[in-house]
Formats: C-alpha cells, sequence, structure tokens
C-alpha cells in the first residue's frame, strides 16, 4: 500500500517547531515579572561581590573543602545542612505550587529570567514584534546581518558574564577576575565559564519555550500538586463566548456574542504560543502575559476586565467569589504542607543555632595497642582531628578522664587560626594496675581557653595490655 493512499494515516511524533514572536506587553504581573528580574539578578550577580570577615560572603570553596555562607561556615560533615536547605526548597515549592500554580515558573524561574532578558536585548535592536517578523522574512542583507550580528554578540556577553559569576560562587571572584584578566585560568574554570555560558545562550537565546515544553521535568509532573482550589490562569469561557466583533450596526446575532472579540493579542504575548481560551494546558507557565493583554484590550472596548485572570476550576464552575477563593485556600493539602515546612525549618534553624563551631575526631594508632613504658606506666598514643569552624582563632585545653591516674603527656594546650583544621599527636599514660586489661573506655574534652562555651568531648578506648 502506498503512501498516497487515502487510507494511510500519518502520525508525528514530534511537530516540526514555529518561531514565537512575543509581543511586549505592559501591565501589573509584566511589572512583577520585570521586578522579579532585577532583585534576582541583583541577587545573583551581586553576591560574589559581598565581602564578610575578610572573605567572600558566600563561597563553595571545593577545594578547600569550605562552604561559606555569610557568618557561617560549613565543612564536609556539615552536609545535612545542605541537604536540608534543598529539602526546605522542595516543600515551599509544593506549597506555592498547591497555592498559585506554576508561578515561580512565570516569575522567577531562571529560564523565564533570562529569556526576559534575552527578549528585551532583541527588541531593543530587532525591533518591536512586527518588525522582528519582517526582518527574518527578508533575504540577506547588510542591514539584517548587522542587525542579527549585534544581537548575539550581546546575548554572548551576557552569557559569558553569566558564566562568570556563575563560576565565582566557587572560586573567589577578585582570584577568578585576575585570571582572566592575566589569561591564566584553569581548565576547569574555563570549561564551567563556556558551558553554562553555552548553556544561557542556547536555552533562553534560542530554545526558550522548547525548554519549557520538552526539557524542564517541572511541567510533567505539576498536575500532581494541582487541585480544583489551585490558582491558574484562566479564561471565563461563560463570560467570552461566542467570540467576535461586535458590529456598530448590531443585529440579534450580535448581541448574542460575548465579552471576547478575538483579537488574538492572549496569544500574540504568550512565550510559549498557546491559545488559554482553549483551557489549561502543560506548557502554561503562568507568567499572566495573557492576562496584562487582555485587560488592556478589555479597557479599550469599555468591557469589565478579569476575562482572563488568575482564578480557581471551582470559582469558575461554582461562580465563588474572591474571599470565597482565599478562604478555600487554607485546605488539608496546604494545611499539611505548611506544618512539614515549619517543622522543618525550625528544626534546621535550631540546630544550627546551637551547633558548637568545634569539632574533634579521636583516632588511636592502631599499630601500638598499649606498650608499656619508663617507670612501669602503660601509654597509648592517639591522633586529634580537630577543626576550628569558627571564624576566630582559639587556644583550646585538651583534657582527659576515664581512668583515675590517667594523663596527658604532651602539652596540653593547642592553638588554632579561624577555620583551620590540624592534626594534633598525643599520649596518654596511666599507671601500672590502673584500669582493667583489654579495653577502657575514656573520654577526651577540648575546650576553648577564651571561650568556655566552645567544648566538645569525644569517646575513646585506651588499651591496657593483659
Amino acid at each position: 500500500m502506498s503512501s498516497s493512499d487515502p487510507e494511510v494515516s500519518v502520525i508525528q511524533m514530534y511537530a516540526a517547531r514555529e518561531e514565537i514572536y512575543p509581543r511586549e506587553t505592559k501591565g501589573r504581573y509584566a511589572t512583577l515579572r520585570w521586578l522579579c528580574v532585577w532583585l534576582t539578578q541583583l541577587a545573583f550577580y551581586g553576591l560574589p561581590w559581598l565581602n564578610w570577615n575578610g572573605r567572600q560572603a558566600l563561597l563553595f570553596d571545593l577545594t578547600a573543602r569550605k562552604f561559606y555562607i555569610f557568618g557561617i561556615v560549613l565543612w564536609p560533615q556539615d552536609f545535612i545542612y545542605l541537604a536540608a536547605l534543598l529539602i526546605i526548597a522542595a516543600y515551599l515549592l509544593f506549597l506555592v505550587t498547591a497555592i498559585a500554580g506554576r508561578v515561580w515558573c512565570g516569575f522567577a524561574c531562571p529560564q523565564t529570567v533570562y529569556t526576559e532578558i534575552f527578549l528585551w536585548i532583541e527588541r531593543m535592536i530587532e525591533g518591536k514584534r512586527s518588525a522582528r517578523m519582517r526582518l527574518d522574512k527578508q533575504p540577506a542583507s547588510f542591514s539584517k546581518f548587522a542587525k542579527k550580528t549585534a544581537k548575539h554578540m550581546a546575548w554572548g556577553g551576557v552569557a559569558l558574564w553569566t558564566g562568570f559569576t556563575f563560576v565565582a560562587y566557587f572560586t573567589p571572584i577578585h582570584t577568578l577576575l585576575q585570571k582572566v584578566l592575566n589569561l591564566g585560568l584553569g581548565p576547569w574554570e574555563l570549561f564551567w565559564i563556556l558551558f553554562y555560558a553555552l548553556a544561557t545562550y542556547g536555552n533562553a537565546g534560542w530554545l526558550r519555550e522548547q525548554v519549557c515544553k520538552y526539557m524542564c521535568p517541572y511541567a510533567r509532573f505539576q498536575s500532581s500538586m494541582f487541585d480544583k482550589d489551585s490558582l491558574i490562569i484562566t479564561y471565563d469561557q461563560k463570560r467570552g463566548e461566542p467570540r467576535g466583533m461586535p458590529n456598530k450596526n448590531a443585529d440579534e446575532a450580535d448581541k448574542k456574542l460575548g465579552d471576547c472579540i478575538d483579537c488574538t493579542m492572549c496569544v500574540q504575548v504568550c512565550p510559549v504560543g498557546i491559545d488559554i481560551r482553549d483551557g489549561l494546558q502543560y506548557e502554561c507557565i503562568g507568567c499572566a502575559a495573557c492576562v496584562d493583554a487582555c485587560n488592556s484590550v478589555m479597557d479599550k472596548v469599555g468591557s469589565p476586565r478579569g476575562l482572563i485572570r488568575y482564578s480557581t476550576d471551582n470559582a469558575l464552575t461554582n461562580n465563588l467569589s474572591t474571599k470565597e477563593v482565599r478562604r478555600r485556600a487554607f485546605r488539608p493539602r496546604v494545611l499539611i504542607y505548611t506544618t512539614i515546612l515549619l517543622a522543618i525549618v525550625i528544626v534546621f534553624f535550631t540546630t544550627l543555632a546551637l551547633r558548637t563551631p568545634l569539632k574533634l575526631d579521636v583516632i588511636r594508632d592502631r599499630g601500638a595497642m598499649g606498650r608499656e613504658v619508663e617507670d612501669g606506666m602503660i601509654e597509648n598514643v592517639y591522633r586529634l582531628q580537630i577543626m576550628n569552624t569558627s571564624e576566630s582563632a582559639h587556644r583550646y585545653r585538651i583534657s582527659v578522664y576515664g581512668i583515675e591516674s590517667l594523663r596527658l603527656v604532651t602539652p596540653d594546650e593547642v592553638d588554632l587560626a579561624a577555620t583551620e583544621t590540624r592534626a594534633v599527636p598525643i599520649r596518654l599514660r596511666t599507671d601500672q594496675g590502673q584500669g582493667e586489661p583489654g579495653s577502657n573506655k575514656i573520654s577526651v574534652t577540648l575546650q576553648a581557653v577564651d571561650d568556655r562555651r566552645l567544648q566538645v568531648t569525644e569517646e575513646a578506648v585506651f588499651f591496657v595490655p593483659r
């Protein structure tokens, strides 16, 4: 059977991409979206330049295995705190999604933020939507080449600066800048700057809505966090249908038209190119650009705002008031998410506040289980792995307990600089006949001389030969 046979149907597994030219829109949500762009990017680009106690305020120093977060210094042993932060972020996303849908995607997601920045650059160089469409249809010319080149150079500049800033969270920014100026970047630093720059340039400049449609997993499982009381971008079909432009000489048919004049402005401003009037679609990122566009059209034709608006499925179905929508926001799912989130946050900050910035590991020398030395005393050798995780230098006193005559032979005090780790060998001795033959539990205590609150105790074993 040939492919031209009328009974043969062709199934397309993937539709070819159609270029989307989002129209610029103004309104409350557009202003809020740009406010999020400014806030997120001021934080991202600005934080590496902030200093705290003479060092970078936010730095993940993988080489030294230290994470500096303002006044907190985290070590590999403190990885639980970073894991807790990720858990808090996940639950916060679940909570926000249950209440307000994909508000994160529409206003603060990096893909949305950088797409907005790249679209702004595109508009500044190539013009508004109609001008960009005409330019792409024009044959090759010097003017077209110049505009395209300028746009991509601007995109590349933003992308490279973004890649540089990303790496600056792992290499001190002043050191990194000096390496760039001296052309002395290491292979890994160069790789990650270029990799992150290429990702920014490709995702925000070329892929755009493709990332939200096909690459982002959040779009696929968002429905599991939605319910009929989650806020979504909705089209009021009862009010808007049937669509059509009213005629001045209105007849009976025209009088039955809905408020939607079928101007397609909601489609033209959509960054993912969908028609919200077809109902909620997984591609919708909840940016509310269509809300601003529709409201401006409603103002011009003299109809009430809100034909397209943030609402809930229940509100549209049952004609709920705004007060009722807000009341239904506090439903069991939201309360459970909130309770779990608050519990995790309280435990996290309480544990962090009570954390002692001093760590001690006692490692016994297994090469000598226990030996008899001069005067018939029994000696064991240990290595203390001491970590001063605070940003102040301290002198620490070493004390031992557990056997009546147990004492230190080596010096009982040690100095550590700020955020220093040091291995300190010590020798412990006890009189012959003290302690039980075999293993005896002892305690090693480390306490700061200048701050009695800085104290940590670790258990160890003292071996007495049989």
